[in-house]
């Protein structure tokens, strides 16, 4: 496997297992049922494409992306205290709104630095940024 490919699948396996995180660590203090059941939703999306790309860098040999308690623990943390006052639907819907373009933006950076990475591993990069949108679309309605 090229380096360039298992960037961009070390990529998407960081930004979906941080999305997953994300939803777990909310979805505690969401009180809406609607809301509860669309991030639900949206983690099993993540979950599906993580496992594809875990499954083509185990494929190609490559090294998996591996997250660290710091950085687990700076996003948990920040999550708490952006909620510790205010735990409204909006608010929230707000929170997972930004979280997702914040992937999108990521994901961008890593497809432009490896412009050669191959048609599969751009492929879903791509599917992610589509859910990312969609997610964002879905949760506007919340707000």
């Amino acid at each position: 496997m090229k380096s360039q490919e298992a960037a961009v699948y070390r990529e998407i396996q960081k930004n979906t297992d941080m999305a997953m995180k994300a939803i777990d660590t909310i979805a505690a203090k969401v009180y809406d049922d609607d809301l509860a059941l669309q991030i639900s939703r949206q983690s099993l999306e993540y979950a599906e494409i993580y496992n594809e790309a875990s499954r083509q860098l185990i494929d190609g040999k490559a090294e998996l992306y591996r997250s660290n308690a710091l950085s687990d623990a700076m996003q948990k943390t920040g999550i708490h205290c952006h909620t510790m006052l205010n735990t409204s639907t909006g608010h929230l819907a707000e929170m997972m709104i930004r979280e997702n373009n914040n992937g999108i933006l990521e994901l961008e950076k890593v497809l432009r630095h490896n412009e050669n990475a191959g048609e599969r591993p751009v492929s879903l990069a791509q599917q992610l940024i589509g859910l990312e949108e969609k997610n964002i679309k879905n949760l506007k309605q919340y707000l």
